[in-house]
């Protein structure tokens, strides 16, 4: 029961959040220079037609009372309709959104599957030379710039080797290159965040007092360490699949797949403001989910977590 009430307390959290964020952005892209209906009915629109426009699209009354109406068709489910194109804005997300999850579920799963292991072995072998090239990997992977990697993959792959394709989607070979590229961050952050938490571990009392009962440094690690080391690393993950899906908007952009991130960046260049703010909202959703599982996931774990306190 306890469990319940704790996921509705922290979904309710999630509202002022929703509102906080959306109010700011709307504000931003409300404020921000050009007209919307200028840029739908083009440069030679009349005065007259401009003004019509505005005021079929709501853009004549004050901003506050814009945001205000939007969050009260929001709470209807009504996210209005694309001001470019005319598409229903929840519609177009939900089928974009499979093509974003697939390519941050992947990057993650391939991160995580790699990262961890390199981490916890970093650790035990602490100061050696694979701790050295793990950790300049995982610097590296930080530095480089996720659109700068995706084009020198394009180039190296796709263009001189041609063993993948370079943009779309498709087959799973057209998710190779964006997976591994918007995961390389996360392998990064894996790579460290496990490190770093194994380390904690290995300096606890109850891991020496194993040692002493006569369990080899093997067994101490797999049976004792390893799993106390894993609760960060698993909010680690969490928080590293939310942002593979936020980060997605590079890669799909450099990919050219039509994924949220894309639909999101074009949707910010045209001012399409109902696109944007259904967008975020989302988003915004989805993350707050993610966080919640990831808690959940650590209770499970861990019993010493006590979320009804």
């Amino acid at each position: 029961m306890y469990l319940v009430k704790y996921s509705i307390k922290r979904l309710l959290m999630l509202i002022p959040v929703i509102l906080g964020v959306t109010l700011i952005l709307y504000f931003v892209m409300a404020l921000a220079p050009g007209n919307p209906a200028q840029q739908i009915l083009g440069a030679n629109a009349s005065d007259e037609q401009l003004a019509a426009l505005e005021a079929e699209m709501g853009l004549d009354q004050p901003i506050i009372v814009q945001y205000l109406r939007y969050i009260l068709r929001a709470v209807r489910l009504d996210f209005g309709t694309s001001w470019i194109n005319g598409n229903d804005v929840l519609q177009t997300f939900m089928s974009k959104l499979p093509n974003t999850l697939m390519i941050a579920l992947a990057a993650t799963l391939w991160a995580v599957a790699l990262g961890i292991p390199i981490g916890i072995y970093s650790a035990v072998k602490q100061y050696s030379l694979f701790d050295y090239g793990s950790m300049i990997l995982a610097m590296l992977l930080f530095s480089l710039p996720a659109f700068w990697l995706g084009i020198l993959s394009q180039i190296l792959f796709c263009v001189m080797l041609r063993w993948l394709p370079a943009t779309g989607v498709g087959g799973w070979r057209h998710l190779v290159l964006p997976a591994l590229i918007l995961g390389a961050n996360t392998l990064a952050a894996m790579i460290r965040m496990s490190r770093t938490s194994m380390l904690d571990v290995l300096k606890q009392d109850y891991i020496r007092t194993a040692r002493a009962k006569g369990a080899s440094k093997r067994g101490a690690i797999l049976k004792h360490a390893v799993g106390n080391s894993l609760i960060p690393v698993i909010t680690q993950i969490g928080i590293s699949f939310a942002g593979c899906i936020g980060g997605a908007v590079v890669t799909e952009t450099v990919f050219t797949i039509p994924g949220i991130g894309a639909m999101l960046i074009n949707a910010v260049k045209a001012r399409d403001i109902p696109v944007v703010m259904g967008s975020v909202i989302f988003i915004a959703l989805i993350v707050g989910v993610i966080n919640l599982i990831v808690d959940l996931i650590c209770a499970k774990v861990d019993p010493r977590i006590d979320l009804a306190a």
